[in-house]
Order: structure tokens, then sequence, then C-alpha cells
């Protein structure tokens, strides 16, 4: 618990920009940019520094916050319901994908720890540019099969990652 508070308590807003550097960002952007040109499901990313240290005292996990900001961010109102989010909280150095009810009953969730997976195996090396990148391709091909492009597309959500 001490090592977890310490890390929140350490880890800032200037760390996490130091590893998502604006160009970084940029390229996430575009990701998820071409990825949404190939379906009609909507693809949010969230980068959070670190917890408060309340929540990180009250024993908040990454996958509650993430629920959180699927729900904040209103993720989950998209018009089919195929709204995902892909949360790194990089003071604990996890990623969480949370998918909305019309595209999670179609991917069980070994798919989408498969893509943590990969995404945190890239963020071990510091690759955390190509990490991110790799996790919206993945997802996108997966929202390609169930989920085809609209003739007319609408941008339900943001393209442009978050950074907390």
């Amino acid at each position: 618990m001490l090592k977890r508070l310490w890390r929140h308590l350490t880890t800032t807003r200037a760390s996490a920009a130091r590893a998502f550097p604006a160009p970084s960002l940029d390229a996430i952007e575009s990701a998820i940019t071409a990825s949404e040109l190939t379906h009609s499901a909507e693809i949010r990313f969230v980068l959070e520094p670190a917890l408060d240290l309340g929540d990180v005292s009250a024993g908040v996990t990454s996958r509650t916050r993430a629920r959180q900001l699927f729900a904040s961010l209103e993720v989950w109102d998209t018009q089919a319901n195929n709204g995902v989010l892909v949360y790194v909280l990089f003071a604990d150095h996890a990623i969480e994908i949370i998918a909305d009810r019309g595209f999670d009953a179609r991917v069980g969730a070994d798919a989408w720890r498969a893509i943590c997976a990969e995404g945190e195996a890239a963020y071990r090396e510091g690759r955390f540019e190509a990490g991110s990148v790799l996790m919206i391709e993945r997802i996108g091909a997966l929202a390609a099969r169930q989920f085809p492009p609209q003739v007319r597309p609408i941008d339900e959500l943001p393209n442009s990652p978050l950074l907390l």
C-alpha cells in the first residue's frame, strides 16, 4: 500500500507527458481517426498520470477508475452501444479496456486482456506510442469485423487522447 501511495504521489502530469509527448498524442489521435474509418465503433483513449491520494487510500483500482471514466466521459452513450475506452493509469503501469455492451457482448474478455497485455509489454520496453497505437489497431481490427463502417460516418466521441 505504501509503495502504491508513493508512486501516485511522485507520478506527475509532467512525467506522463515525458512518456507521451505531444507527437505521441498526435500519433494516437491519428491511429484512432484511421481506425474509425474502417468501422462504426468509437474509441476513446485516456491517460491519467496518477490517482488522488484519497482514491489510492480507499483502494480504487485502475479497473474501477476506468469504469468511472467510461461513465463520466459518456463512452457508453454511442448510438450503437459500441464505444471502447482505453485507459492508462501511468503510476500503476496499468491498462484497462472497457467496452460498451454492444461491443463487449461480441468480443470476449480474453480478447481485451490480450490487447492490454500487448500494450503493457510495449510500455515495459518504454515504447508508449507504439504500444498505444498497437492497441488501437487491434481494437480497430475487432471493430471492423463486428461493426462495418457507415456510409456517412458520425464521429460521436473525440479522437484526441485525453490527458487528465
